[in-house]
């Protein structure tokens, strides 16, 4: 071999860009490792149940012949290959496919974990249906409370409305004290004794706020023939009776 000339111009028009050479080696590498690999695979020797498979794929796509005594029956009562089986052609045109048992687990295995799936399958249903009731039960709950919030919030304002008309038409009639001390609204300011035992006389009462509402309304109605649903001051029972709807605010409604 003759030395290589730098100078010379088969040198020059060569790619001497940096790093050329390390990819060209990079592929080199990788198409002789592909082709190691084909080369392995051609030799590699097939396990026994790679033929068995071949061979039993191999003769199942094969047409039976007249060397086969079942088929050489079938065609001495009639049958043509091809067609149905019966005297009338409504039985079966492929033959039953054949299901080779490969594996080590014993009978019955595949129906078990067949099962078991089914049952993993149903228990994750029922979680799934109890969550979901669940959720509904607890947003079920919250309309209930929020419902309840609401009503009660416009019961105490109905009850302060109440204690504020009380307060005025029994002024009105020159009445200084309630007849009782949660008929009036309490003054916004006092002196801290007199609102510990205004406190004190509340909680005694041990009434509810329907159950004032529904008292100090009574009494602005036999009392003063006022409603507070209304609005209106009537001139006696008579009239109260006639031309008011109710003495509530679902009659009012």
């Amino acid at each position: 071999d003759e030395e290589e000339d730098y100078m010379s111009d088969l040198f020059i028009k060569q790619d001497v860009r940096p790093g050329l050479p390390m990819v060209r080696r990079m592929k080199e590498a990788i198409q002789k490792e592909e082709k190691q690999k084909e080369a392995n695979e051609k030799n590699r020797q097939k396990s026994i149940k790679e033929e068995e498979k071949e061979r039993r794929d191999l003769v199942l796509k094969s047409a039976l012949g007249n060397e086969n005594k079942g088929f050489a029956l079938l065609q001495k009562m009639g049958y043509k290959s091809g067609q149905a089986l019966g005297k009338s052609g409504e039985g079966i045109v492929e033959p039953i496919p054949l299901n080779i048992k490969t594996g080590r687990s014993g009978l019955g295995h595949e129906e078990l974990k067949k099962r078991k799936a089914e049952e993993k399958l149903e228990n994750y249903r029922q979680k799934l249906h109890m969550k979901r009731q669940a959720n509904e039960q607890a947003a079920d709950q919250f309309r209930v409370r929020f419902k309840t919030k609401q009503e009660e919030r416009k019961m105490e304002g109905d009850l302060r409305k109440s204690q504020r008309a009380c307060q005025q038409l029994d002024m009105q009639k020159d009445i200084d004290v309630p007849k009782e001390t949660w008929y009036w609204l309490a003054p916004e300011e006092e002196d801290k004794k007199d609102e510990e035992d205004k406190e004190d006389e509340c909680t005694g009462s041990d009434l509810s706020v329907s159950e004032k509402l529904h008292i100090l309304t009574a009494y602005l109605r036999e009392q003063h023939f006022y409603c507070i649903w209304c609005g209106t001051t009537y001139e006696d029972s008579e009239d109260l009776s006639s031309n008011c709807p109710g003495d509530s605010a679902a009659d009012h409604d």
